[in-house]
């Protein structure tokens, strides 16, 4: 009887999705499953109505699931579930409160980036620079990986924002924040060899496209991934990615965290 009790509203909740809310099959399947899931852990406490759970319960089931080697993901997956069943309670007048609203799934590991090693970062950037196109993206990958810029910072930034002599460059980042990071040797001098063949203005974009407009975030992309093709540089590679490879390369060279915070821009040092 107690079973028939609280599977009678699972078949009646997923009846609805599927003909009023008109879900897809698949999270119909779902959707049953978790419940069904739920049902058999609460009966074996001798509930006997949903409206009778309390989040605590929820949250041992949860629990319970995750160390029995559920992803955090698909724990998830299942308040969604859950937290959807109870409204559709709560309109049936089944139930007066929703037990899964405060209940949290345990959080997915944060995946480090991929980064490129220090040899496929010299095998991205060591081409000939014959021509004038070579010369322009040679300078803008050097600049992206010895400074760690972000693509929108990279094309909105002048040649009044660099400082050849001191190797550094004035950046602006998120939020409109403005910051000064380093400029390597191997980039100073591909910006002078760029220099030297734009004769550009103070104001003028540090890399320029077609006529003399900034680079689109989209054509600094397009052109990465050409030279890493043309490289034999077989990962995925992305303005990111050598943001990335250089906050890799300079942590492992210092150990310094704060400064890699620093040269990245970041507001809080968990992102970094």
């Amino acid at each position: 009887m107690t079973g028939e009790r609280l599977e009678a509203p699972v078949e009646g909740f997923v009846a609805d999705l599927r003909n009023e809310r008109r879900y897809s099959p698949a999270t119909i399947v779902n959707y049953t499953r978790s419940l069904r899931r739920l049902r058999e852990f609460i009966q074996a406490q001798n509930v006997i109505r949903w409206s009778e759970v309390r989040s605590e319960q929820i949250q041992a089931f949860i629990a319970k699931t995750h160390r029995n080697g559920l992803s955090p993901g698909s724990l998830r997956d299942m308040l969604s579930a859950y937290r959807s069943f109870y409204r559709w309670l709560a309109r049936e007048g089944e139930a007066a409160t929703n037990p899964a609203i405060g209940v949290r799934s345990p959080k997915a590991p944060r995946k480090l980036p991929q980064v490129l090693d220090v040899d496929e970062v010299g095998a991205l950037l060591d081409f000939p620079t014959d021509d004038p196109e070579a010369v322009r993206d040679h300078a803008l990958l050097e600049l992206l990986y010895s400074s760690g810029l972000r693509v929108s910072e990279l094309t909105s930034v002048r040649w009044r924002d660099l400082d050849m002599a001191e190797g550094l460059i004035r950046v602006t980042g998120k939020g409109s924040k403005t910051r000064i990071v380093p400029v390597g040797g191997k980039a100073i001098a591909a910006l002078q060899a760029l220099r030297e063949q734009d004769n550009p203005g103070a104001d003028d974009p540090l890399v320029c496209g077609r006529l003399g407009k900034p680079l689109t975030p989209s054509a600094v992309r397009t052109r990465l991934k050409r030279r890493a093709k043309d490289q034999g540089v077989w990962k995925r590679v992305y303005p990111h990615l050598l943001r990335h490879s250089c906050a890799s390369h300079v942590l492992e060279s210092s150990g310094d965290l704060r400064a890699v915070q620093e040269l990245l821009g970041h507001a809080d040092i968990g992102t970094t």
